[in-house]
């Protein structure tokens, strides 16, 4: 019976120390798991954050090669040299500010012509000016205004340093509300807010002398507007701000 009872004993206490070291190697074991997982991502995550470190410099450098290639494909577009800026306009000519200022005009539309000296002895006739109102006249509806002085002597000093001496075609010159606004919503040439509705433009050729050469001079003065029509024949010229086109 003592025997036993020492059998039991033993054998209760060798159960309760494997059942021990089983646990503790149990805990060992999920711990050593989650070490791993814990170590395992933070590897997986080290990747990512050196792959998204490479991108972000691989990245920075693209634009770097952008840029070059664009600058080859550029360069190579337009022969590999910069454009050349739009040639300036000759310096201004010596003006005649002492001899009488003649105009000879026909007017493209009517057909009149008019032959008027607006200028001399140092002062503009009033006589000659109302003249020049009526044939600068809207035709269209028989409307006249007040035109600038200034856009006969831009006429004649070009006229002068070209060194044409017949008649002056005018196409356009005072153009009333009404008209521009017709005549803007069929044409992609004519401005809303033109200048001809301030009386103070004409769109003119000189027969005979090539167009490049009257936009030229005109522009050479610097005493308004000059726009340049080649296919149809005509410059435009006003008295408003300096530019050109």
């Amino acid at each position: 019976m003592h025997r036993i009872v020492l059998t039991l004993v033993a054998t209760v206490a060798f159960t309760g120390s494997a059942f021990a070291q089983a646990k503790h190697t149990a805990t060992k074991s999920v711990a050593s798991v989650r070490g791993a997982i814990a170590d395992s991502s933070a590897k997986k995550a080290n990747p990512k954050a050196a792959d998204q470190k490479a991108s972000v410099a691989h990245s920075a450098a693209r634009p770097t090669v952008k840029q070059s290639t664009r600058q080859q494909v550029r360069a190579t577009r337009y022969g590999g040299f910069m454009m050349a800026p739009p040639p300036s306009p000759p310096p201004p000519p010596q003006l005649d500010t002492s001899s009488p200022r003649t105009l000879n005009l026909t007017n493209a539309n009517t057909g009149e012509a008019l032959t008027v000296t607006y200028w001399s002895d140092g002062a503009y006739r009033r006589d000659a000016l109302d003249k020049l109102n009526h044939f600068l006249r809207d035709w269209r509806e028989s409307a006249e205004t007040e035109m600038d002085p200034l856009l006969f002597d831009v006429l004649w000093h070009t006229q002068m340093h070209v060194g044409f001496n017949g008649s002056v075609e005018v196409l356009s010159a005072y153009r009333s509300p009404t008209t521009n606004a017709w005549l803007a919503s069929v044409s992609r040439g004519v401005a809303g807010d033109s200048q001809h509705m301030n009386g103070n433009a004409m769109d003119i050729s000189m027969p005979g002398v090539p167009v490049f050469r009257v936009q030229q001079v005109a522009r050479s003065l610097g005493m308004g507007g000059v726009g340049f029509y080649p296919r149809s024949g005509f410059i435009h010229i006003d008295t408003g701000p300096v530019r050109y086109w």
